[in-house]
């Protein structure tokens, strides 16, 4: 049988939240607003497959391009190259810079 090489591919780690943990996201998710040129975080959350980005990005910082419909599109690097990737709110955090 031939390997599997789909979207999820070696995401064991990244899609499992830790045991007791295991509820859906939370509410002020989608309470919170982003206005293009705003800075956010690429994190998955596990909880919703809708939305989801490739496991590439996920820890990479980017910047709000627009909304489009519930989500947004984020403009991220990817190596040298900006790379524009559509993720819904659930995926995303507010960047605070240290």
């Amino acid at each position: 049988m031939a390997r599997s090489r789909g979207f999820r591919r070696k995401t064991r780690s990244l899609t499992t939240r830790p045991r007791g943990a295991r509820s859906g996201p939370r509410p002020d998710i989608y309470l919170t607003e982003y206005k293009p040129g705003d800075k956010v975080l690429v994190v998955i959350e596990p909880s919703v497959q809708k939305g989801m980005p490739h496991r590439r990005y996920h820890g990479k910082i980017g910047t709000v391009v627009e909304k489009r419909g519930h989500g947004y599109v984020v403009r991220v690097m990817q190596g040298d190259k900006p790379k524009e990737i559509s993720v819904l709110p659930d995926h995303l955090k507010p960047w605070v810079s240290v």
